[in-house]
């Protein structure tokens, strides 16, 4: 049985070499590097994009004042209903955004 190991960049610090590796790809002027084997991004794969489903915002813990007849409706479709506030609020925000600009 395998066992995964994870490290945060605090447990796997940068070694000096690491560090001349990292400063002499950053000191690379843009001109030499080789983009051939990168496909264009056309409009068709963004109409195809989907958020990473693997991402997680940061959640902020608010008190909310809510009307009895909202609370008792998202309640009423089960468990998750906070989950499903922040995805109307997420539409009403993007469809806000996207009619701004």
């Amino acid at each position: 049985m395998s066992r995964l190991l994870r490290r945060t960049p605090a447990e796997s610090p940068l070694t000096d070499d690491r560090r001349r590796i990292l400063a002499k790809a950053a000191a690379r002027p843009d001109a030499e590097i080789d983009f051939s084997d990168v496909p264009p991004l056309t409009e068709e794969f963004w109409a195809k994009a989907v958020r990473n489903p693997f991402y997680r915002s940061e959640k902020q813990l608010l008190t909310v004042r809510l009307d009895t007849d909202i609370a008792l409706w998202l309640r009423q479709q089960g468990k998750g209903y906070q989950t499903r506030l922040n995805d109307l609020l997420r539409e009403a925000m993007q469809a806000d955004l996207a009619k701004r600009g």
